[in-house]
């Protein structure tokens, strides 16, 4: 059975960050995120929807 083929039409790029705890991670990303999204190439997100890590949560 063929699979559908993957439309790659939208210019993407994945990111990831690497740090020790408290190292300002979560504020880099809010504020790339923030640059996207007045350029109108993002929505903005809250500190909740980006810091997700159970662990990240509960030292707040």
């Amino acid at each position: 059975m063929a699979k559908e083929t993957f439309d790659r039409s939208k210019p993407h790029l994945n990111i990831g960050t690497i740090g020790h705890v408290d190292h300002g991670k979560t504020t880099l990303t809010a504020a790339i995120t923030t640059v996207l999204a007045n350029a109108g190439l993002s929505e903005l997100r809250s500190f909740d929807s980006i810091d997700n890590a159970p662990e990240e949560k509960e030292r707040g």
